[in-house]
């Protein structure tokens, strides 16, 4: 079968000359064709836009032109079957008209596309971030939108108590996405530093948020929250120690939230995303990080924040009508296997 640029990556690996000048150029980089295993589904394309500058369309470009030419005969050989279509995200229009959203790390990554996602289906969003100059750049591609952008430190008392000003008399919806990742460590190698901050971020900004909006919501009798867990949330060989003690513990105050407010017309529910490209950037402790790769073959792909969008919108939307203490596994399968 011929290559092509939108043929997936595994079928570049299996190729006995696209799999060679692949690992080629891998190997250059520093990586391995095993660093590409959960991509093995997505055409190679598409790593440029989920590689965050990593793999950019020049490479993409010089591996199909190197395939080209060292197998001219099998280059014109047609595919045998077409491309798979790639998901395209649809827009609902007016799905959150006349409704305010607060979304937690709306600078980048998944919360952006969030943000970006209610704010086109009329929703008024209040984009929380430490980043001013990237929530001004989210709301400048967006001028027929309306977005408040709230630069602020979620687990700061000051900032949530600002957050909330912005929001102003009601706040229909709050996506907990802000969070920041480990660096792979065990317990034995954790320093206090890192287990004080992942936890303050992940866990306290969380409910600090929740804690702020809950008080409205319950005078309203109507409001959701969406809290992002993770995969690290649902098993043990997703992230270190940190990461996966404060994400276990958002899906214990998820369900204990769903309990408590149960019949107040208030729904509290959790997303737990699997392999996402993200500007999250794990580190690499000596003993953690390696115990911890060779689990990283199960994983069956890595989404797009928009596929996460897709997700945490659903939820934070009326049409979720009926869940609460939910922790929707947006994995691709991954907590399945």
């Amino acid at each position: 079968m011929a290559l092509s640029a939108s043929s997936t990556v595994g079928e570049w690996l299996d190729h006995p000359v696209g799999g060679r000048i692949l690992a080629g150029v891998l190997e250059q980089a520093g990586a391995s064709a095993e660093a590409l295993a959960p991509a093995r589904n997505l055409p190679l394309e598409q790593l440029v836009t989920l590689s965050n500058g990593q793999f950019p369309a020049e490479m993409v470009a010089g591996l199909v032109a190197a395939y080209r030419e060292q197998a001219p005969d099998d280059a014109d050989t047609p595919t045998e079957s077409p491309a798979a279509q790639p998901w395209a995200e649809r827009i609902t229009p007016g799905r959150f008209a006349g409704q305010t959203v607060i979304v937690t790390g709306a600078a980048s990554g998944i919360g952006r596309a969030v943000a970006s996602r209610v704010a086109r289906e009329g929703g008024r969003v209040v984009a929380v971030d430490l980043a001013k100059d990237k929530l001004d750049e989210l709301a400048a591609s967006l001028p027929e939108a309306e977005i408040v952008a709230v630069a602020g430190d979620i687990t700061a008392a000051e900032s949530v108590e600002e957050i909330v000003r912005a929001a102003g008399d009601r706040v229909d919806a709050l996506a907990n996405v802000a969070g920041i990742m480990d660096d792979m460590s065990a317990v034995h190698e954790m320093t206090d530093a890192t287990w004080e901050r992942v936890l303050r971020v992940n866990l306290d900004g969380t409910m600090r948020l929740m804690r702020a909006v809950l008080p409205g919501m319950l005078a309203a009798k109507d409001g959701r929250i969406v809290n992002v867990a993770s995969e690290a949330a649902l098993r043990g060989s997703a992230a270190g120690a940190a990461y996966t003690a404060s994400k276990h513990a958002v899906v214990g105050l998820t369900k204990s939230s769903a309990v408590m407010y149960a019949g107040t017309g208030v729904t509290v529910n959790a997303v737990a995303p699997g392999g996402v490209a993200t500007g999250l950037r794990p580190g690499q402790a000596e003993f953690g990080a390696p115990r911890l790769g060779k689990y990283m073959g199960n994983l069956p792909g890595v989404a797009t924040p928009e596929h996460l969008a897709a997700s945490i919108t659903f939820l934070l939307s009326r049409d979720a009508v009926n869940l609460n203490g939910t922790i929707v596994a947006s994995d691709g399968g991954w907590s399945a296997v």
